[in-house]
């Protein structure tokens, strides 16, 4: 139970909600109790007639008619009860969930890129959905019919103690083996439900990655491979609910052996106590009866409830994991702070972690406000992550990143990253609108700026070309568009959000060399008074910029402007050279 206290700051949280439930729960078991006491009444009356005659037979009807329409309206009042407990107590589950949910989301937007690395989006999935699915049912249906079972034990209990103590130590005789059989069972129910809970976010990842990449498996033609290695997966999931499920299925007849021998030894002793005198008529006989079988569905759901918990507990374990992972970037200022634009790179060294990869080593420059700089370098020389840098995606290791003077990290992070319009490498689409994506860098957008910003981006044609155009809905990852088309899009989301800094990364690749000339003059006119940094493999790309520098193994081989650089040698003029070429060629 150790993980699930957690989740006691949400019962704090919702305390009028659970006050309300356990109120109403001993009032409903009140009103359970005069079912088996009218009963026992009615047979003691009965009893009396057949051997003394005190009471004529119409009186005996008239009594038996009185306790009938008593069971029927206290069985009425004790089911509407039942019902408001139900109402209260799993309604505030739901919020519970609801709750957890959203403390999840947000805990993984504030996590860092290096934790999206180190795990799998199946895995992260199947956490806030699957395992949180778990935690409800501990805090909703588990905790209810706890406390259902408590209440009723302690009211039935009692009573039955004030009515005869002997044989209400005889009936309650097999708890303590209960007791310890539930001990036994729940211990392995945690152990098994916590490797089937591993084994289904392995089998949500590989299906998560199959489905991403199903253009990849057909074009491979990988299906029946892929068709296997899910067959496994699914076996070995299937395999471990099956183990669980055999432990689970121990407490139903377990607790139906108890209820009947407690039955047997009521209609016994009690039998025996009857003939002794000890009781006083055969109606308390009847009565014990009801009681145990007024205990047979909250004794019987023991099991059921420790299951629950017992799963919920492996559950919130998952999910504590994660809660408890620090971000590797902190916000260090909450005092806003406006950014103009202002970058330098001062002695930055940074490796990534997971792959122990230097990937900037020592790199020094600086770019004004309004100012344009193109890195230009082969694939792996650290180009893209000065841009992670300047997002603060990463912190930087040695060194240090000034952004308008003062250190990157002294600035307020949500402030850094709104004053940021950034095209990814991967042109990441969301499965919604064309319009909704463009408006994702500014959702208070008018539809005449997602036209202008589409326009700039020279993407417009292609948008009023589809059927539904603005509207049309994009597949997953915007599967629906071409490579270029996507480009060109996220282009026109940066644009729309308007911000003091632009990254560029390597975000023209895709794109043919008469649409890139077309977007490249665009941003000259949106850009003049913004600091535009831009990643690129095309000389096309670098040469209006005010600066370029020429990344190799993580060092500044290179640097100058367009024409200093072409007439001096170095990978610049060569890359310069051979793209001319390639250009009168074509």
């Amino acid at each position: 139970m150790k993980e699930l206290q957690y989740l006691n700051k949400y019962f704090i949280k919702y305390k009028f909600r659970f006050l309300l439930g356990i109120s109403i729960t001993i009032v409903a078991q009140i009103f359970s109790l005069f079912t088996p006491e009218l009963i026992g009444n009615s047979i003691k009356s009965i009893e009396e007639y057949g051997h003394k005659g005190g009471l004529s037979a119409d009186a005996i009807k008239s009594e038996l008619l009185t306790n009938i329409i008593l069971i029927i309206v206290t069985t009425l009042i004790a089911g509407v009860l039942t019902f408001l407990m139900r109402q209260t107590l799993i309604v505030m589950s739901r919020h519970v969930e609801f709750d957890l949910k959203n403390e999840i989301f947000r805990h993984y937007e504030n996590l860092s890129q290096s934790f999206y690395k180190r795990n799998r989006t199946g895995d992260l999935m199947n956490r806030i959905s699957e395992d949180v699915g778990k935690v409800r049912m501990y805090v909703g249906p588990a905790v209810m019919y706890s406390l259902n079972t408590v209440i009723r034990f302690a009211v039935v209990v009692t009573h039955m103690y004030i009515i005869s103590p002997k044989l209400t130590l005889y009936t309650l005789l097999p708890l303590p083996i209960l007791s310890y059989s539930i001990f036994k069972i729940s211990t392995e129910i945690n152990k098994r439900s916590t490797l089937y809970q591993q084994n289904l976010s392995k089998l949500s990842t590989f299906t998560q990655e199959m489905f991403s990449g199903i253009r990849v498996i057909k074009a491979y033609a990988l299906e029946k491979q892929k068709q296997n290695d899910f067959t496994d997966l699914s076996r070995d999931s299937k395999k471990k609910n099956m183990s669980l499920a055999k432990v689970n299925a121990q407490f139903g007849p377990l607790m139906i052996l108890l209820i009947g021998i407690s039955n047997l030894v009521v209609i016994y002793v009690g039998g025996v106590m009857y003939i002794n005198g000890t009781i006083p008529d055969i109606g308390v006989i009847a009565q014990f009866i009801l009681y145990i079988n007024m205990l047979t569905w909250p004794v019987a759901s023991l099991g059921w409830i420790s299951s629950m918990v017992q799963e919920a507990e492996a559950s919130q374990k998952r999910i504590n994991e994660f809660l408890k992972t620090e971000p590797d970037i902190q916000n260090n200022q909450t005092a806003h702070t406006p950014v103009k634009g202002a970058i330098a790179f001062e002695n930055v060294t940074f490796t990534y972690d997971d792959t122990n990869i230097t990937a900037l080593n020592d790199v020094s420059f600086t770019v004004n406000k309004g100012e344009t700089l193109a890195i230009l370098g082969k694939t792996g020389s650290g180009k893209s992550t000065i841009l992670s840098l300047i997002s603060r995606l990463y912190d930087v290791e040695k060194g240090s990143i000034m952004v308008d003077g003062k250190n990157i990290k002294d600035l307020n992070l949500n402030d850094l990253r709104n004053s940021i319009g950034f095209v990814p490498q991967d042109a990441f689409l969301f499965s919604d609108s064309i319009q909704n994506n463009i408006k994702f860098g500014n959702e208070y957008a008018t539809d005449d700026e997602v036209v202008t910003v589409a326009k700039k981006a020279v993407v417009h044609n292609n948008i009023i070309s589809f059927n539904k155009q603005y509207e049309t809905i994009l597949g997953e990852r915007g599967i629906t568009l071409s490579g270029g088309q996507k480009q060109r899009v996220s282009i026109a989301r940066a644009m729309i959000k308007d911000a003091p800094i632009l990254l560029l990364d390597d975000s023209l690749s895709a794109v043919d060399t008469e649409t890139e000339e077309a977007i490249l003059n665009n941003l000259l006119e949106f850009c003049k008074d913004k600091t535009t940094i831009i990643v690129s493999h095309r000389v096309s790309s670098a040469k209006n910029a005010d600066k370029i520098i020429i990344l190799e193994n993580g060092k500044i081989v290179q640097q100058g402007t367009h024409n200093q650089m072409v007439n001096a040698e170095g990978y610049y003029k060569e890359l310069y050279l051979k793209q001319l070429s390639e250009k009168e060629i074509q």
